[in-house]
């Protein structure tokens, strides 16, 4: 039994221990996942209509390749932990009209809006990973490094969400928000608030999973 289990310790810290949770923050290990997923079938079958208004969507095919590089890049053991520790919502009945949004413990994580025919993002993250110095001063942040991560500056914008260490940050467009992710500090910060908030404990959002949508992000897909 680790040490994690023994001591009490909530969410991932139960079965997957702090040293390498920070080496997969970090990029330095790949962690080992389950062979197999558990299931709701009575969960598959609620979604399934709105999972098929969504793919009439001129933005569907954006939506499920950016989900896919999200469940397999920024989501630790996503097999092992779906809906118990994460969930994604389809047409989410919430204010802001978005079309998928991805939850831990009683965080919003992620989401994807459309923007006419395309998509923007919405990335929660904490505010000290995108300050020039590391702290919790909003007039430190690194407007700099943040033009850098997307193809155009004009493509980024941020705000304050409530919460000392919680930072917005919006992404428009599809080749935008790739680069984001592809970017290692910008992935490291995803990667470090998910974290945070998956190791508080079992999803509140569970009863919204949409697996048809969680089959999409945890298919292999493209490897690039």
């Amino acid at each position: 039994m680790s040490a994690a289990r023994q001591s009490g310790s909530t969410g991932l810290r139960n079965f997957l221990d702090l040293q390498l949770q920070h080496d997969w923050m970090e990029g330095r290990t790949l962690l080992r996942d389950a062979d197999d997923r558990s299931e709701s079938l009575e969960l598959r079958f609620k979604y399934i209509a709105r999972f098929e208004k969504l793919l009439r969507r001129p933005q569907a095919q954006e939506v499920l390749e950016v989900l896919r590089r999200y469940g397999r890049d920024c989501i630790p053991v996503p097999l092992r932990t779906e809906r118990h520790y994460w969930s994604v919502s389809c047409l989410p009945s919430t204010p802001g009209k978005a079309l998928v949004r991805i939850n831990a413990s009683w965080m919003e994580l992620f989401s994807l809006y459309a923007d006419g025919d395309g998509i923007r993002a919405l990335f929660l993250v904490h505010l000290s990973d995108f300050t020039t110095d590391h702290s919790l001063d909003r007039e430190q942040v690194d407007d700099a490094f943040l033009e850098r991560c997307v193809v155009a500056p004009e493509d980024i914008s941020y705000f304050f969400p409530r919460g000392e260490d919680i930072f917005g940050v919006r992404v428009r467009g599809f080749s935008s928000i790739g680069k984001f992710l592809a970017n290692s500090r910008a992935l490291r910060a995803v990667r470090a608030f998910n974290l945070t908030h998956m190791n508080r404990g079992r999803n509140a959002y569970q009863a919204s999973h949409c697996y048809s949508l969680a089959d999409h992000m945890l298919s292999d897909g493209d490897t690039e």
